[in-house]
């Protein structure tokens, strides 16, 4: 099992912006497409954007299109969601995960083997 590890969510004003980092613990995010779903109370667990494993493409959920941006830093390790003009039902926690030489843009939760812990992010109005 490869751990993930989610980090980066808080308590954000309507309006604001908050950067999501997804972090695999004791690897390198090679070969990976990775990919973010975020679950509210009492909802199903929904995509909200992937990258492909070679990273040259990116996919959203037409909620956050235009607001949300997916990308790494190989540097670091780390794949981040960066989350602007957020809104209250924006509200959730958010998973980061992987699927080897993915494509990014599978949107069933069965897609996906290993999930990090979440990281809860709220928008208040």
């Amino acid at each position: 099992q490869v751990p993930l590890v989610e980090s980066g969510g808080g308590l954000v004003e309507a309006g604001g912006s908050l950067r999501l980092s997804c972090a695999a613990s004791g690897r390198a995010f090679s070969h990976t497409a990775v990919v973010w779903f975020r679950q509210a109370p009492g909802k199903e667990r929904e995509f909200v954007a992937g990258i492909s494993w070679t990273y040259t493409s990116t996919y959203y959920a037409e909620s956050v299109k235009g607001r949300f941006t997916i990308s790494r830093d190989m540097v670091k390790n780390t794949m981040y969601l960066q989350m602007n003009s957020l809104k209250p039902e924006d509200t959730a926690v958010y998973y980061c995960t992987t699927d080897n030489y993915g494509s990014g843009k599978g949107r069933s939760v069965q897609e996906y083997e290993y999930w990090g812990q979440g990281t809860q992010v709220t928008v208040s109005s």
